[in-house]
């Protein structure tokens, strides 16, 4: 028999199972150091009337087995916001258990429910178990497209640039 799938919504008392799935994707995804965000600042942006984000856990017979983070983004083109998924992790020992699965189609009927034009993610250009599930569900690579990306000392230097306009 397959194990029980349950999911539901974070909340700000999740932050410390939060940020341990975020490092356990770093470390997956090869970028065990970048991580710089703490369990006080998700539990603070959890709990605040405006957060950023949404989030979902996913538990295997009531244990934490992984989670999907995500925001609302806008299509100009359709003209609706859409859902963009940043993080979605399962743990090594829930893999293969239906998590993944479980999530995105969550992610895809609150899509849906709220009338979003579209649902968007990254993945790693070597990732190809995941490359495959995704292309299974009906998605599409988007090849043409270049993610590009400013941080640091470079998006720094990008906003204290002088532009002439007033």
């Amino acid at each position: 028999m397959r194990p029980r799938v349950e999911l539901r919504p974070a909340t700000s008392d999740d932050s410390e199972l939060i940020f341990e799935l975020i490092t356990e994707l770093a470390v997956y995804e090869r970028e065990p150091d970048a991580v710089e965000t703490t369990p006080e600042l998700l539990r603070a942006q959890l709990a605040s009337d405006r957060c950023p984000f949404e989030c979902l856990i996913a538990e295997l017979d009531g244990r934490p087995a992984g989670f999907a983070l995500f925001f609302q983004n806008y299509s100009t083109w359709k003209g609706r916001p859409g859902l963009y998924l940043e993080d979605l992790y399962v743990k090594e020992s829930a893999r293969k258990s239906g998590v993944g699965g479980a999530l995105l189609v969550a992610l895809a009927r609150i899509a849906i429910e709220r009338e979003y034009a579209r649902m968007e993610w990254s993945v790693l250009d070597w990732n190809q178990l995941a490359i495959d599930f995704y292309k299974s569900l009906g998605a599409l690579p988007m090849s043409e497209w270049t993610t590009f990306r400013l941080t640091g000392a470079a998006l720094k230097q990008l906003a204290e640039r002088e532009t002439g306009a007033g």
